[in-house]
């Protein structure tokens, strides 16, 4: 292999699988003498990458984390996969207002992943872009509810503190707005429902809490560490559920209509549906109001009836009262 900008690429390429290569490995996987090898290792390493050699019994060359980010090297299928996250990571991010798509040489967003997937774009070669442009085209991604930006170094702070087991600081704001200060044990970041939710350990109230990360501000590692808990559910993400679920009201309905009617018309993103034996479905949701279920019940077109709660019968008996009087008599003349 006589082009050294092509040994490099190889030899590069070679020590970002993370395996730890004997001299006479990668002498032998390059086709090169062992002086050539150790010259492309130090041009390597003038370039910032950090190769560290061991010498002796078991000796080896290994490429660590150094202290800035040096080039990556990537094949065509990771190029493309990198490239197909950072697109659907931009384009569900809460500041990006619905868009799905955009054009090849622009990032939908201008945060973290939107500026990563602009570089990217900028180096690919031609035939790997027609093929991030075929994903694109094909691939849709519906934004989540939110609307508030999360920074980068809210997601950071929290997880290195989750890592080293530190408590953290910072000021939130309830569903009302009011504000309070924290100081929270970290856990888990979970994605639920387009939404982005911290799970940790309240230190003032001594007992489980999920915090919306879009009201998280000012977050602060403190010296502080702390003995893992056992989580209070099987994963973070099931406790975060099961708290999201606890916090609404709690409907049962059965429609007249097979479940995959329905599903198609509700989404039935905020519950459950269940098939019965006769070609019902009985549909369990947890929602904010009353008043949102039902418009969302009435738009599906088909028949329904409400099993419970007492206090979901009623808005509707009520509702079917002012419907009822909303409606004018037929003029008999």
């Amino acid at each position: 292999m006589g082009d050294p900008s092509q040994r490099m690429l190889t030899l590069l390429s070679l020590l970002q699988t993370g395996q730890q290569w004997t001299g006479p490995e990668l002498a032998a996987r390059m086709d090169v003498p062992p002086r050539t090898l150790r010259r492309d290792l130090d041009r390597l390493r003038r370039l910032g990458y950090p190769i560290v050699a061991r010498t002796g019994p078991g000796g080896h060359y290994r490429l660590e984390a150094g202290a800035a980010m040096p080039p990556l090297l990537l094949t065509d299928d990771e190029a493309v996969a990198v490239a197909v996250s950072l697109r659907t990571a931009a384009a569900v991010a809460p500041t990006n207002g619905g868009l799905t798509h955009a054009p090849d040489d622009e990032a939908p967003i201008d945060d973290a992943a939107g500026r990563a997937l602009r570089k990217l774009q900028r180096i690919l070669p031609v035939r790997l872009r027609a093929t991030v442009a075929a994903v694109r085209d094909v691939t849709e991604a519906v934004p989540p509810a939110a609307s508030a930006t999360i920074p980068v170094e809210v997601f950071g702070v929290v997880g290195r503190a989750a890592r080293s087991q530190r408590r953290i600081l910072f000021s939130y704001r309830d569903r009302d707005g009011a504000p309070t200060t924290r100081e929270i044990e970290p856990y888990r970041q979970v994605l639920n429902r387009g939404r982005w939710y911290l799970l940790g350990w309240d230190v003032q109230r001594q007992d489980w809490r999920t915090f919306r990360l879009d009201r998280v501000a000012d977050v602060t590692l403190t010296p502080h560490h702390f003995t893992p808990r056992e989580l209070p559910a099987d994963t973070g993400a099931a406790y975060v559920e099961m708290s999201w679920r606890e916090a609404r009201y709690r409907a049962v309905i059965t429609f007249g209509a097979p479940v995959e009617v329905i599903g198609a018309r509700l989404g039935a993103r905020d519950g459950l549906l269940e098939p019965l034996e006769d070609g019902r479905c009985r549909y369990t949701a947890w929602v904010d109001s009353f008043e949102w279920l039902t418009a969302v019940v009435i738009i599906a077109g088909v028949d329904f009836v409400v099993d419970e709660p007492p206090e979901f019968i009623e808005y509707c008996r009520g509702l079917r009262a002012r419907l009822s009087g909303a409606i004018p008599e037929s003029d008999p003349g």
